[in-house]
């Protein structure tokens, strides 16, 4: 017999504690294929009105915040970097007073590849914006032209490089599963955000919600999203793949919201799809460790005891012809995994 230990793949990093701000649409110059803001926020309106509204909202929110409880301040559901310069100095000195105070221990937002000039992602990283948040969707071209993202691959890793240079941290948001993407497309796009090596990641696979131009294309038969059991095929070696690079994977799909789910036509939205992702991807890991030799026993983490099998036990077959059936893998007070295999012959 012989022992391996080995950490689980996923990069250890502190949650922070988020505070959304939500300015649906507010500087987007259009509308992508497949965006439904308002349903995805809950929130509506990206005029002035809205953008008061988010305002008056947040400092209702951050005067709530306990001294010594400390928020990290996050701008969604637009472009955050097109905004009027006007209302992006207003949200930031907001933000940085209440920074001053204690209660605001960092500031991020969210926004699109052709609206981060360096020197623009430079000034705001004076006026205390600390990460950005890029939503790339995809790096291959016709995917994002069939998207309506108005935006090429290429200025994606050129706002990767801004963001980088300005002293920002990184997150790149795929969405994996659009017109024309496939999984091929979607390994692409993994190794060029491995190249681009942001902090961390979010991947929501897209969904076909109400009112949207991707349901137009549904309903009339031409676009099929991609199924569940296909979304976690790809996903999980996506996620690994990310993980070993020490990219975070912060987020499996869209954020739970009741006029969201109300929304969803058709698509890969389950509310396990993170964990099964997940634990399609620590699957991999351990397959992949084993080299084709057969496990004896496992002891892992208690705390990955909820997902370690996958969602209702879906992985314990593959798991059983590694040798590692509900007998042979015991959950323990530890943080690494220490895996038992037969000698080679």
């Amino acid at each position: 017999m012989a022992f391996r230990r080995f950490p689980h793949p996923a990069p250890r990093r502190a949650k922070p504690r988020i505070l959304p701000v939500f300015t649906p649409r507010a500087g987007c110059a259009g509308t992508c294929i497949f965006c439904a803001q308002e349903h995805q926020t809950g929130r509506t309106g990206a005029a002035r009105s809205g953008l008061e509204a988010s305002y008056a909202e947040m400092l209702r929110d951050l005067g709530a915040i306990r001294p010594g409880q400390p928020v990290e301040l996050a701008f969604y559901g637009g472009t955050f970097t097109a905004l009027p310069e006007a209302w992006r100095a207003r949200f930031l000195q907001a933000a940085a007073d209440f920074r001053s105070r204690g209660l605001v221990s960092a500031v991020r937002c969210s926004t699109r590849p052709d609206a981060c000039d360096p020197v623009l992602l430079a000034r705001l990283k004076g006026m205390g914006l600390d990460t950005v948040e890029l939503g790339v969707q995809s790096f291959d071209g016709a995917v994002l032209h069939l998207a309506r993202r108005g935006h090429t691959g290429e200025d994606a890793l050129k706002a990767c490089e801004a963001a980088r240079g300005a002293g920002l941290g990184l997150a790149i948001q795929l969405l994996p599963g659009l017109p024309g993407h496939t999984p091929e497309m979607f390994e692409r796009d993994i190794a060029l955000c491995v190249q681009a090596a942001p902090d961390m990641a979010r991947l929501h696979p897209c969904l076909v919600l109400a009112g949207t131009g991707l349901e137009a294309l549904w309903r009339r038969g031409e676009f099929t999203p991609w199924s569940l059991d296909a979304t976690v095929d790809a996903l999980s070696p996506a996620v690994l793949a990310l993980w070993r690079s020490g990219i975070a994977v912060t987020r499996i799909g869209l954020a739970p919201e009741p006029s969201l789910d109300e929304a969803v036509l058709a698509g890969p939205r389950h509310p396990a799809l993170g964990t099964m992702v997940r634990a399609g991807a620590l699957l991999a890991d351990i397959r992949q460790g084993l080299a084709g030799r057969r496990a004896v026993s496992l002891a892992a983490p208690q705390r990955l005891s909820g997902e370690f099998w996958g969602h209702a036990r879906s992985l314990a077959g593959d798991y059983a012809a590694l040798g590692l059936d509900s007998d042979a893998v015991r959950f323990e007070d530890r943080d690494d995994f220490l895996l038992e295999v037969l000698h080679d012959e």
